[in-house]
């Protein structure tokens, strides 16, 4: 048995190739970004999810789906005002 390695040039998006409505893939890249920008932000100030929760007046469970990557019931506006409250800037991370 031998296994073959193919290789698969990619737009640079996996939303873009797994052919998402244009509008939704856009959507899922916004709360990708988001997502990641509290997740570096916890990591930089060394924050435990509470501390992070407190700061983004969430409850500390939502904070774990973040760090988990569920992105299932996070709307882009609940994200950008997380984002804000810790200082963060969101339209710099849409950009």
């Amino acid at each position: 048995m031998t296994n073959e390695v193919t290789e698969t040039v990619t737009t640079g998006s996996v939303f873009d190739d797994l052919d998402f409505d244009p509008g939704e893939a856009e959507q899922l890249k916004l709360k990708a970004a988001l997502f990641n920008t509290i997740v570096n932000h916890m990591k930089e100030h060394n924050l435990t999810q509470q501390q992070a929760a407190d700061a983004m007046g969430v409850q500390r469970s939502r904070v774990g789906d973040i760090c988990r990557g569920k992105t299932a019931g996070f709307t882009i506006d609940a994200l950008v005002a997380m984002a804000a409250r810790v200082g963060l800037h969101p339209l710099q991370i849409a950009a």
